[in-house]
C-alpha cells in the first residue's frame, strides 16, 4: 500500500502573505511554485511534449543511453526521493535499473501527486511508495517513513536553475545533509542540468509557437485568484519569456496589455500598461561550473553524462 503524507500545511495566511508581499514589491513577483497546480501540472506535462522544448526528450535520452553505467555508479537498493515528481514518469523509467528499496515522490501539487503514485504503484506493486505533498523549496521534513539508508536525492528537469545560484547552493548543501543525517551515509544526488546554448534555442524553448508555455504561465493568474480571491482578468496579460544573456538565466513575465487595477481581499494595485509580474527564472549552467557548485555543496565523486550536442548534463554525487 501507498502511503500519503501531506504535510502541506502552511495555512492559508502564510501562503497569502508570500504572494502579496511579491506583488506589492516595487517589482511585482512571485515564486514559481504556484504556476503548478493541477491545471498547471497538466500544462507542464504538455510543454514537455513540445518540439521547442528540448530538456525533457534529451534528458530522457541521455538516460537512455547510460541507464547502465548511471545505475552502475549509483547502486541499487537506494531510498529513491524524486523531488517535484510531477507525474513520476521520469523515475519510473528508472525503476528497472536502479531497483530501489523505497520510492519517495514529492511534489506541492498534492492532488496531482496522488493520481500519479496511485498509477505507479499498480504497475510496481513491489516497491514500498510514500507520497509527501510538500514545499521542498522552503523545507525538506521528511517524514519518519522515509528510510534514512542509502537516500538518494533525484531532481531531474533542469529544475536547480529555478533557483538563484546562491540560492541553489544552500538548497544542494540542505540536500547533502538530509543524505548523511543520523551517521547514514551512502547517499548521494541524481540531477539534471541545463546548460549553456545558443539564445534562440533558449527563447523558442520557453515561447513555444502554440502558446502552451503561455497558457501555462497564465494560468498564474487563475490560480492567484483562487488563493487570493482576485479578480485577474486574465485576457489582459500576455506571456514573455526569453533568454538574460548577463544574467545567464531564462525570464519568465506576465505583461499587462493595458492599464488595469486587480484587487485582492484588504488591497489592490494599479498596473500600468507594459508592467510585468516575474513568474520564474530558470538559470544555464556550464558543465565545469555546475560541477564546482556541486563540491562546494559537499558532495564528491561527481560523475556526468550529456548528449552529443552538449545542451544537457546529468550528474550523480556522492554525499559521503
Amino acid at each position: 500500500m501507498t502511503q500519503f503524507i501531506q504535510l502541506l500545511e502552511q495555512g492559508k495566511q502564510t501562503i497569502e502573505d508570500e504572494l502579496l508581499a511579491g506583488l506589492n514589491a516595487s517589482c511585482a513577483h512571485t515564486s514559481p511554485k504556484f504556476l503548478y497546480d493541477a491545471l498547471g501540472s497538466k500544462l507542464f506535462e504538455a510543454i514537455c511534449e513540445l518540439p521547442e522544448y528540448y530538456p525533457t526528450r534529451t534528458e530522457a535520452e541521455i538516460f537512455s543511453r547510460h541507464a547502465r553505467d548511471i545505475a552502475q555508479s549509483i547502486g541499487a537498493g537506494a531510498t529513491l526521493i524524486d523531488l517535484g515528481a510531477g507525474n513520476c514518469a521520469k523515475a519510473a523509467r528508472l525503476f528497472p535499473q536502479l531497483q530501489p528499496a523505497q520510492y519517495v515522490a514529492v511534489d506541492i501539487s498534492v492532488e496531482f501527486l496522488h493520481e500519479a503514485v496511485s498509477r505507479l504503484q499498480h504497475r510496481f506493486p513491489a516497491i514500498d511508495m510514500v507520497a509527501v505533498g510538500m514545499d521542498f523549496s522552503t523545507e525538506l521534513a521528511l517524514p519518519d517513513s522515509v528510510r534514512e539508508e542509502n537516500r538518494l536525492f533525484f531532481y531531474p528537469g533542469s529544475s536547480i536553475g529555478n533557483f538563484m545560484p546562491e540560492q541553489a547552493l544552500a538548497f544542494l548543501r540542505h540536500l547533502k545533509e538530509a543524505c548523511t543525517q543520523d551517521g547514514y551515509g551512502g547517499g548521494g544526488l541524481l540531477i539534471g542540468v541545463d546548460l549553456l546554448k545558443d539564445k534562440s534555442i533558449l527563447d523558442a524553448a520557453y515561447d513555444d509557437a502554440l502558446g502552451v508555455t503561455a497558457s501555462f504561465n497564465l494560468n498564474l493568474l487563475l490560480h492567484l485568484n483562487r488563493l487570493l480571491d482576485a479578480d485577474f482578468d486574465v485576457r489582459a496579460w500576455r506571456h514573455r519569456g526569453f533568454f538574460n544573456r548577463q544574467l545567464s538565466r531564462i525570464e519568465m513575465y506576465l505583461e499587462a496589455t493595458s492599464k488595469q487595477t486587480v484587487r485582492w481581499t484588504g488591497g489592490m494595485r494599479c498596473f500600468e500598461q507594459g508592467e510585468r509580474i516575474h513568474t520564474e527564472n530558470s538559470y544555464k549552467y556550464t558543465q565545469q561550473d555546475f560541477i564546482n557548485l556541486l563540491t562546494q555543496a559537499g558532495f564528491n565523486n561527481v560523475r556526468f553524462w550529456s548528449d552529443p550536442q552538449q545542451w544537457f548534463m546529468v550528474c550523480h554525487a556522492q554525499a559521503a
